[in-house]
């Protein structure tokens, strides 16, 4: 699977106001495992829980200049030239799994193709990132959103379960606990998510070695158990990042383009005696 290269002018026209995230900020260090880490910039955090959130929709022929709209309300600029035209197949793929297992550096690997080690930032409530990324021969566009692990951001987590079409949850190979609660996430992933949703569980900081507390042989078992896809990844070295993303985005693109069960169908082979009315040769 190829990648498009990611242009801020292919973002959705589905975007968030201000309100999704709250007017309040700090910025809080917290430890993802990983040492080293400088942020690019601060990370956000939502001091009032009950800040609403609110979605708008731009809508309008192709070439109107919604893109543009939004390029000038995030950025209050104007990008001069010609857009590459909206995507027109996307997806909302979410992170889940306990704090600090590393989902911020998971898309931040597969975004941007870069890891910075080190204390990151926890997010707090909801952040996401575009990447349009091709699936044999489709375009698609993935809004990944980044969740907060914590208990106290569940019921905002929760809130976008259902615009969810994938599932990404996590655990860190190096942290027990994390993996341990893997069937809890599982129990609310049942409960709120789309019934078709999905869902990949991830045994992330595979590139941790001596320090790992959960056998691969585990998270295999636990993906059987619950009929799920598995993979190991790392977001320190890139193992599997793209693998991971690609095999959802095939798997959402297949059902949404499903295949003509006719076209499966199958066709029995004529017998010698079907092939030919005429007698055997003496």
């Amino acid at each position: 699977m190829s990648h498009v290269g990611t242009d801020d002018s292919m973002s959705d026209d589905v975007f968030e106001d201000d309100t999704l995230r709250a007017p309040a900020v700090r910025s809080t260090p917290s430890p993802t495992g990983y040492r080293d880490y400088r942020p690019e910039s601060p990370a956000r955090t939502v001091i009032d829980d009950d800040v609403p959130i609110h979605k708008t929709i731009l809508l309008g022929d192709s070439g109107v200049g919604k893109t543009s709209l939004l390029v000038q309300f995030e950025t209050g600029k104007f990008q001069a030239g010609n857009f590459s035209a909206t995507v027109g197949i996307g997806f909302t793929v979410m992170l889940l799994g306990d704090s600090g297992v590393g989902k911020t550096c998971m898309l931040v690997r597969f975004r941007d193709g870069t890891f910075l080690a080190g204390n990151y930032i926890s997010t707090v409530g909801i952040d996401f990132r575009n990447k349009v990324v091709t699936v044999d021969g489709i375009k698609v566009k993935l809004q990944i959103w980044d969740t907060a692990g914590q208990e106290r951001f569940r019921s905002v987590t929760h809130a976008y379960y259902r615009d969810a079409h994938a599932l990404l949850l996590l655990y860190d190979v190096t942290n027990k606990t994390s993996f341990d609660n893997i069937r809890a996430w599982l129990g609310e992933i049942r409960e709120y998510a789309q019934d078709d949703v999905v869902i990949m569980l991830l045994g992330n900081k595979s590139d941790s070695g001596l320090e790992r507390a959960v056998r691969r042989e585990e998270g295999q078992r636990l993906a059987r158990e619950y009929q799920v896809a598995f993979m190991e990844t790392s977001a320190k070295t890139g193992l599997n990042v793209e693998a991971a993303f690609a095999h959802v985005a095939r798997a959402l693109v297949a059902k949404a383009n499903p295949v003509d069960p006719s076209r499966l169908a199958v066709r029995a082979h004529p017998t010698q005696e079907q092939r030919s009315s005429c007698p055997p040769c003496s």
